[in-house]
């Protein structure tokens, strides 16, 4: 059945009140109900066996399933079983022509959420689809109520399931409660300033400031000031006494990014309020005693800045009690998926488009784009794949975004590079990406070869859009020929 033509920013009467998957063999019983729960304005999907529907619940996000007891492969009930290992949440109602008390007793005790049984009252099934929804609608946003309040106190923005970002939060959790002073490392973009706002959140510190102090951005002598503060007459348009960050953030946390920026004759100051929890403002001749944690970060080394004897070894080794190291994205590739269903959510919303009635985004890359992300390098790290999905949600004309929304840099580094052995074959080895890709542009080469090389033929003749087979062609390296005469 085909999607309803609504836009999804016009009014909410136009928009489906919620998705249904239909699992049932019979096609009268699929039809019957699609029928019955389109006219309510409901969003119906269909599946013919068990497996098919486990397959499309494992992909799609579903308000409630519609099941039949005697399926194909599998029953009902073992299909419930499988599901529930995985979902708790969903509603599934079981639909039978077997009335039995025996078989309701079964299947609820299975995970169903209510039993009917063929030929089942179309106004009783509807009255009590529409409140199963509504109250899995409520018990929702009860959950997402209590996550956004933990995530209060725990890692609001930093999205990662990969073992390595889910070791550094265990990291974050077991040192954030101490004042121990910590270095975090990483590539630009990685998310450092992120990681610090977690520690600090997540310490005793979390009800005084954070303050972040861009160490690279400012001139030596202003950098002292800003971060010590000046006596009136310090210097020349020093007309007033002015606090320094260390004072602003007593019994809080100043984080020090790029941290291998500091002068030296600043990194010894710096190295005397670890060391004194004192320290003397421009100008005058009052000591100031502070309580703050210190948390810097930097996307250099700076054990070879030590060696270079650019930063004080004594100084390192204060800030680097515990270092937090954070992967670059091309290592986690994993996180990928989950960080762009993250920003998605927040784009849309930001925008106002492509939301669905529970204010979630229903944007999603087609497989292209999607296998592009998947393959960059993402020098940028996650700021450049966050950049990349506020432009395809701004430059998004219908729910599915093409791989022609993402940036031209993506698009020309987005090359897939094919082995072959000496025989011109793919190796033993080969990965699935190479398989299909060797596929594809054999299949696209032969295409164009029969049409002369025009490409909108060619994207004729594969019932793909022209804009796909030119990203394919780029993609896949294939030389276009000119066509002859």
């Amino acid at each position: 059945m085909p999607e309803p033509t609504s836009d999804p920013n016009s009014s909410h009467s136009n928009v489906p009140r919620a998705r249904i998957l239909i699992v049932d063999d019979e096609e009268d019983i699929r039809e019957g109900l699609e029928t019955l729960l389109t006219l309510e304005n409901y969003r119906v999907d269909q599946a013919v066996t068990a497996n098919e529907g486990l397959a499309r619940l494992e992909t799609t996000s579903f308000d409630l399933v519609l099941l039949d007891l005697m399926l194909p492969d599998k029953s009902g009930i073992d299909f419930l079983a499988e599901f529930r290992q995985r979902d708790t949440v969903t509603p599934v109602f079981l639909i039978t022509a077997y009335g039995s008390l025996e078989v309701a007793v079964q299947a609820l005790k299975n995970g169903a959420n209510d039993y009917f049984s063929k030929p089942w009252d179309n106004e009783k099934l509807l009255i009590e689809i529409d409140r199963q929804i509504s109250k899995s609608h409520l018990e929702h946003e009860n959950r997402e109520l209590k996550r956004a309040l933990k995530q209060r106190y725990s890692f609001p923005n930093i999205v990662g399931k990969s073992d390595r970002m889910l070791r550094i939060l265990d990291l974050v959790t077991q040192i954030a409660p101490s004042r121990t002073t910590i270095l975090i490392t990483g590539e630009t973009g990685t998310g450092k300033e992120l990681i610090a706002k977690a520690i600090h959140t997540n310490s005793p510190r979390v009800d005084h400031p954070f303050i972040a102090v861009n160490s690279g951005s400012l001139p030596a002598e202003l950098l002292e000031s800003v971060l010590f503060g000046h006596a009136k007459g310090a210097f020349t348009g020093a007309v007033s006494t002015h606090k320094g960050c260390f004072e602003t953030a007593n019994h809080g946390t100043i984080f020090f990014d790029e941290i291998g920026t500091v002068s030296l004759e600043t990194q010894a100051k710096l190295l005397r309020v670890i060391q004194e929890r004192e320290f003397m403002p421009l100008g005058s001749t009052e000591t100031i005693r502070v309580d703050v944690r210190i948390l810097a970060a930097t996307n250099s080394e700076l054990k070879r800045l030590v060696e270079e004897g650019r930063f004080r070894e004594d100084l390192y080794y204060r800030l680097n009690v515990i270092n937090v190291q954070l992967p670059p994205l091309r290592d986690r590739k994993e996180d990928i998926p989950p960080l762009i269903e993250h920003f998605f959510s927040r784009y849309c919303k930001e925008n106002d488009k492509f939301l669905d009635p529970q204010g979630r985004s229903m944007l999603q890359f087609e497989p292209e784009a999607l296998h592009l992300m998947m393959e960059h390098a993402w020098p940028g790290n996650v700021r450049e794949l966050e950049n990349a999905v506020e432009r395809a949600v701004v430059l998004a004309t219908s729910s599915v975004v093409p791989a022609t929304a993402l940036p031209e840099t993506l698009l020309q580094a987005g090359g897939m590079r094919i082995r072959h052995d000496s025989s011109g074959n793919l190796p033993s080895d080969a990965s699935l990406y190479e398989m299909v890709a060797d596929f594809e542009r054999a299949k696209i080469l032969q295409v164009l070869d029969e049409v002369s090389y025009s490409q909108t033929e060619a994207a004729e003749r594969l019932h793909i859009p022209l804009s796909t087979l030119n990203q394919k062609i780029k993609r896949l390296s294939i030389e276009i020929k000119k066509r002859s005469l």
